[in-house]
């Protein structure tokens, strides 16, 4: 068996998509995370003003997640986090052990 990577995601929702969505979408996200490793921490920070407008949006809701994976796991992670309309932004970097 391959060796598990830890690997930190953060993701920001689209919040005028409306709170039972964001919920939605960062429950879909974690549990899609889980299902392809093991999570060690998710961290939502919840609703931030953005440094800079998107798609003139000024605030989104911000998840933080550490997790382990496998090494092809992030980037179908990443090109889901892309294809879905209410993520408005992500980024997916490997740790350091």
């Amino acid at each position: 068996m391959e060796k598990m990577q830890k690997y930190e995601t953060l993701f920001v929702v689209d919040v005028t998509l409306g709170e039972d969505a964001v919920k939605a979408l960062v429950e879909k996200y974690v549990n899609r995370i889980t299902e392809n490793g093991e999570i060690i921490e998710v961290n939502e920070w919840g609703k931030r003003k953005l440094a800079y407008e998107i798609d003139y949006k000024s605030e989104g809701y911000y998840v933080l997640v550490t997790f382990k994976s496998q090494a092809d796991f992030p980037a179908r992670l990443e090109r889901s986090f892309n294809l879905n309309e209410g993520i408005m932004r992500s980024i997916v970097i490997k740790k350091e052990a």
